[in-house]
């Protein structure tokens, strides 16, 4: 399965890294591929398995330094990673590849990951291998998934499981979705899922910031398979496309607009608003514009669109059609009661 392979190249990457000697083929193997048999064809097998798993960790970016055992000879060649090439890059990966790039708590701060980060080294300690975890100190973390509901949808991805949650759009009601995860990608600062709709029969993707409370496993793991040739990184970069983020400058009145003001880029207090009666801040705000405007009209009138004016005349332009519609049903009801 994908996830004891990420699991096993999760081992391996931290058994290299954390040795300050090159390491033995045999010692890997006994730690880390027990499950070929010590004959002709599990040595073929374990040969096989260890040069692909080198070679995924490679692509990863992970520079893996072959070395002789014994410096008086060169018969046996060992293993090892520099922690001087070690330090990964911030990159988008799918939820398979989550697993071997979170190799350390602080590579990511995400209490799945630095778990079995734990797991790991406790394994490899029981099995006597030498372990130096002050090589695992790298850096600090470039990529945080701090959203509740990622947890329960990374390992829903690793087991192919589908899942069930509620799913709130600004100036919306919660819906219930159901879903078939197939990764997880950052993409504008957000965190999406992306997966299918099996209400809606359709590739979806869900903003995890607006799943609202737990997010529920259903069904057998391995229910589904991810269609082939999926990338879930190109379908945020295409979201990304299809709705740019855009600067807003709002006024909003003091003690309101929590939602705002929790994720503002900058608050300006105690400025002049629409109105004399009572105080208000500007607050500079990005996202999505139609979201935006969307969000502002849940405040009513304690928020205030400064600009960009596209933004304005999107919310005005709203407001007079929930205006024109309050007016025709008036209209239908007075029609109603004068029959």
């Amino acid at each position: 399965m994908a996830s004891d392979k990420a699991e096993r190249l999760l081992n391996l990457y931290i058994m290299l890294l954390a040795q300050t000697r090159f390491v033995s083929k045999q010692d890997i193997r006994r730690a880390h591929y027990a499950e070929y048999a010590d004959n002709a064809r599990g040595d073929e097998a374990f040969e096989k398995a260890f040069e692909r798993d080198k070679e995924d960790l490679r692509e990863l970016g992970v520079v893996i330094e072959v070395g002789s055992l014994d410096p008086f000879f060169d018969d046996e060649p060992g293993y090892r990673i520099s922690t001087d090439t070690s330090a990964l890059p911030e990159i988008r990966f799918e939820a398979d590849e989550a697993a071997v790039l979170g190799i350390a708590a602080r590579a990511w701060e995400q209490a799945t990951l630095a778990r079995r980060t734990t797991e790991a080294m406790r394994k490899l300690a029981a099995q006597g291998v030498e372990l130096d975890a002050a090589r695992l100190d790298l850096v600090p973390p470039s990529l945080r998934a701090e959203e509740p509901a990622f947890d329960a949808l990374w390992e829903a991805t690793q087991k192919r499981r589908a899942v069930t949650f509620d799913y709130k759009r600004p100036g919306e009601e919660p819906h219930r979705r159901r879903l078939q995860p197939w990764g997880l990608v950052r993409s504008s600062g957000r965190w999406y899922v992306v997966g299918y709709d099996v209400d809606r029969a359709d590739e979806r993707v869900f903003r995890l910031s607006r799943v609202q409370g737990r997010v529920s496993a259903v069904g057998k793991a391995g229910a589904y398979d991810v269609p082939p040739g999926t990338d879930v990184s190109a379908i945020a970069a295409d979201l990304a496309r299809r709705t740019p983020d855009v600067e807003a400058t709002v006024l909003v009145r003091q003690g309101a607009g929590v939602g705002l003001r929790r994720r503002a880029d900058r608050v300006e207090e105690d400025v002049t608003g629409p109105d004399e009666e009572s105080g208000w801040d500007r607050v500079v705000v990005t996202g999505p514009g139609s979201d935006l405007a969307s969000e502002v009209l849940t405040y009513g009138e304690t928020v205030v669109v400064e600009a960009p004016e596209d933004l304005r005349s999107e919310v005005l332009a709203r407001l007079r059609g929930i205006l024109e519609q309050s007016e025709q049903s008036e209209q239908s009801e007075r029609s109603g009661a004068a029959r």
